[in-house]
C-alpha cells in the first residue's frame, strides 16, 4: 500500500500528565486501536530563511502560514524512502502534501536547490518548487524528533489521536542519517495528543476529555524550539547533511 500524499483536517492538541496518560490510554482503547507501527520514531528536518521568517510568521498566528520540512520515520540510509512535506495552514484547516523520494535523492536537493528531474511534475512539486524560489536562503534550521504511538478507527479513516513522547530536538549536526538525539524541547511537560479529524469529535470522545479534564493547547514543536532556544538564546545553526 502507497503511502498517503494529501491530508486535508483539522489538528488540536492537548497536554497529557504523565500520571493521567496510562489509564487515559487504557480509556481511549475501548474504542480505538494501535496503528500497525506501534510505538516509533519521527524525524522531522524543518527548513526555514536565515531570519527565521517562516516560524516567525506562523507564530503570529496568521490566517494563512506554511511550514517546510523533510521527515523520515527511521534512520535512514540511501535507499531509505523519505518525505519532503509542505504543510499549510489556512482558516484553522490544515492541508499536507508531500513527495516522497529515496533519501540519496534529498542529498541531490540539498546540494542543487533543485527538485530532481526523476519526479513526477505533480501540483505538490510545484508548490514545493515555487517555495524552494521563493525563499531564497532556505534551508535545514533545525531537526526535531519524537517517539509517537498512534490510534485509529476502522469506522472513521478521517478521525486519528497521536501522542508524541520526548519531544527533542538538535539545531547543529542536521544529518538524519546521524538518528534522533537531542535535547528535550519541553521537559516539564508530559505527553503531547494531537487530535487529527475533518469533522466533529464522537460523543465518547468528548466524554472522555471531560474525564480527564482535557483542553486544547497551542503547543507547536517548533514553535517552542524557536522561542525557548534558538531565538531567546541567539544559537548560531549549523547545516549538514552528508
Amino acid at each position: 500500500m502507497k503511502a498517503k500524499k494529501e491530508f486535508k483536517r483539522k489538528e488540536h492538541k492537548y497536554i497529557i500528565d504523565s500520571t493521567k496518560y496510562d489509564q487515559f490510554i487504557i480509556d481511549l482503547q475501548k474504542h480505538m486501536s494501535i496503528d500497525k507501527y506501534g510505538l516509533h520514531t519521527i524525524m522531522s528536518l524543518y527548513y526555514d530563511t536565515d531570519d527565521f521568517l517562516l516560524i516567525r510568521h506562523s507564530m503570529e498566528k496568521p490566517a494563512y502560514k506554511e511550514k517546510l520540512r523533510v521527515r523520515s520515520y527511521q534512520t535512514p540510509n540511501n535507499d531509505t524512502t523519505v518525505f519532503l512535506e509542505l504543510k499549510k495552514k489556512i482558516q484553522g484547516t490544515v492541508y499536507k502534501r508531500r513527495i516522497e523520494l529515496p533519501y540519496r535523492e534529498y542529498l541531490k536537493l540539498e546540494t542543487t536547490k533543485k527538485l530532481s528531474e526523476n519526479i513526477e511534475r505533480t501540483q505538490t512539486y510545484r508548490e514545493i518548487d515555487w517555495v524552494y524560489k521563493r525563499y531564497k536562503t532556505l534551508q535545514p534550521r533545525v531537526l526535531i524528533s519524537y517517539d509517537r504511538l498512534s490510534f485509529f478507527t476502522p469506522d472513521d479513516s478521517n478521525f486519528r489521536v497521536t501522542f508524541d513522547h520526548d519531544i527533542r530536538f538538535r539545531t547543529h549536526d542536521l544529518s538524519l542519517k546521524n538518528g534522533s538525539y537531542g535535547k528535550l524541547v519541553a521537559p516539564e511537560i508530559g505527553v503531547l495528543m494531537e487530535v487529527k479529524v475533518l469533522g466533529a469529535y464522537p460523543l465518547w470522545f468528548v466524554d472522555l476529555l471531560n474525564k480527564y479534564h482535557l483542553r486544547k493547547s497551542s503547543f507547536s514543536k517548533y514553535s517552542q524550539t524557536y522561542t525557548r532556544y534558538i531565538h531567546k538564546n541567539n544559537i548560531e545553526v549549523m547545516t549538514h547533511v552528508s
